[in-house]
């Protein structure tokens, strides 16, 4: 089956994202984003745009230096697109205040993307953190 080229380009941007995610590389990020690229929720002092993700990238290289995101599903409509996917990882570093477990661990993430042309303008993002919390068994200390 063909895609329509707005579906094949939004496609092709998600996969990039999630790609950015998995090797934390926020050049790779940079080419799927647009400059004024909001994530919601964002991190702490986030300001617009893809170096928003050098820290939260770091953070994740500590943690979950083996991360894996698999893409599921991806829905498309008009300029919108619904993500559903499972980050996968062996816990190696602090992640969320919980200390290192080296447990693997995978949980799920439902993102939301508004496109704006081939580029992802807006990210709505949800993680099962509980998932994440049950796994190495314990909750971080500010819970």
């Amino acid at each position: 089956m063909t895609l329509p080229a707005d579906e094949l380009l939004a496609r092709q941007a998600i996969e990039g994202f999630y790609r950015a995610f998995e090797q934390k590389s926020v050049a790779l990020l940079r080419q799927v984003v647009t400059p004024d690229w909001e994530y919601i929720p964002e991190p702490v002092g986030a300001i617009a745009g893809p170096d928003q993700m050098v820290q939260l990238f770091n953070d994740i290289a500590k943690a979950l230096p083996d991360m894996k995101v698999t893409i599921l599903d991806v829905l498309v409509h008009g300029d919108r697109a619904g993500v559903r996917a499972e980050i996968s990882g062996t816990q190696t570093g602090t992640l969320l205040g919980i200390a290192a477990s080296a447990k693997h661990i995978r949980f799920a993430i439902h993102s939301f993307h508004q496109m704006r042309g081939s580029l992802i303008a807006k990210t709505w993002h949800l993680e099962d953190w509980l998932s994440v919390f049950r796994q190495p068994g314990t909750l971080p200390p500010t819970l």
